[in-house]
């Protein structure tokens, strides 16, 4: 086999541990920052578990996206490729954090019905998020490694 050829079905290199991790990390505070804050707002509007539910995964989506977002147009990019580059890196990795988590508050006795104020609701959700950065991170490592994902945003940055 000539080595062309292998160059060109091995992908687009090799993606450490460290990068998915720094990029998971980074999801991982846009998601937990807008899912709080949709708890507190939906609480505090008095609404049920599934108004409050949307609404933050929604603000974990625009903050997830947001960080991306200001990193690289800090690095240069206009606001329109600034927004193509984070829907690229972070819609699979904001997803796959958001169903694991929800699914873990969701699936957890009395924590849907938990209020702030209450050691189960926060355990839940930081437990979620645990388990969430453990699954995302080595999709991250995948899709970095085929140049996709975050490496979109790491080619900005």
């Amino acid at each position: 086999m000539d080595h062309s050829t292998h160059h060109a079905t091995t992908g687009h290199g090799h993606a450490t541990w460290a990068t998915a991790t720094k990029a998971t990390l980074h999801c991982l505070t846009g998601c937990a920052v807008g899912e709080i804050l949709g708890m507190v707002i939906g609480t505090a509007l008095l609404w049920g578990n599934v108004p409050t539910m949307i609404l933050a995964i929604a603000l974990a989506f625009v903050f997830g996206y947001s960080f991306t977002l200001f990193a690289v147009m800090r690095a240069g990019l206009s606001l329109r490729d600034a927004v193509k580059v984070a829907l690229a890196a972070d819609t699979v990795s904001i997803a796959v954090m958001e169903l694991v988590d929800n699914a873990i508050v969701a699936l957890t006795p009395g924590a849907m019905d938990a209020q702030l104020s209450d050691g189960l609701f926060w355990s839940a959700l930081l437990g979620g998020f645990a388990v969430a950065f453990l699954i995302t991170t080595p999709v991250n490592k995948w899709m970095i490694g085929r140049g996709k994902g975050h490496a979109v945003a790491h080619a900005h940055h």
